[in-house]
């Protein structure tokens, strides 16, 4: 259990070190530290497919295929800047934290009571990191407005709130395109965010009549059927 949390905090830490390194120039030292990554994050992710008995899912799961994608772009130094565009996808790290919940159901009772918010605001976190690594690869370099990660993530989150100051604007066809699909999908992430943060808390327990998952922590009879429901609790506390 405290590897797969060291693991977490491995991967926070990975995506930290993206963003602190986009304020800097690149320097020896930072791909050095690519490289160093790339070969920690290979090994655990060779190690986690030696002891598996299906390899075969593992390397093909969201996670695996995350995996891949971030060790080619940490590697990508050795291969010269012509893989630089790679480095948008080490923010991917962050979708492993997917693979925390089933762990998190059972260790801990605050996710399992609020496990839809945690849920929706891990979809939009990842969907705003990933977005702006996009737009930061896009369009540094060749858009005077976005000079560092941080002018990216504050024209993607302006974006997806509707916000819209307009002090800064992607080029080109592509970043008018990106723009429109920041507005779509992060908008529709954002708005799910508020109605599950504003609505009263339900448990996810499916009816096995009619199929109803949500219901009252305190539910005896599902609401929609009335069959009697078994919602395991915590107990008297």
């Amino acid at each position: 259990m405290r590897f797969r949390y060291a693991l977490l905090v491995f991967d926070l830490l990975t995506v930290a070190f993206v963003v602190a390194t986009s304020f800097i120039a690149r320097a020896p030292w930072v791909e050095a530290v690519d490289v160093l990554l790339g070969i920690a994050i290979g090994l655990e992710f060779g190690l986690r497919i030696w002891v598996v008995r299906d390899r075969k899912s593992e390397i093909f799961s969201l996670a695996g295929i995350a995996d891949i994608v971030v060790i080619a772009s940490l590697l990508a130094p050795l291969a010269g800047e012509g893989l630089a565009f790679l480095r948008v996808a080490r923010v991917f790290r962050l979708t492993r934290s997917y693979a925390m919940l089933n762990r998190l159901r059972q260790d801990s009772r605050f996710f399992r009571r609020n496990e839809q918010s945690v849920l929706a605001g891990l979809n939009l976190a990842v969907f705003v990191f990933v977005v702006t690594a996009v737009v930061y690869e896009t369009q540094v370099g060749r858009n005077g407005d976005v000079t560092n990660y941080a002018d990216a993530l504050y024209f993607t989150v302006t974006t997806l709130t509707t916000t819209g100051f307009g002090d800064i604007t992607l080029t080109g066809t592509d970043g008018r395109l990106l723009s429109v699909l920041v507005m779509i999908f992060g908008v529709s992430l954002f708005i799910r965010l508020i109605q599950v943060l504003v609505r009263p808390p339900k448990v996810d327990h499916k009816c096995p009549t009619c199929g109803l998952r949500r219901h009252d922590f305190d539910a005896v009879h599902c609401k929609a059927c009335g069959t009697v429901l078994n919602i395991e609790d915590e107990g008297a506390v």
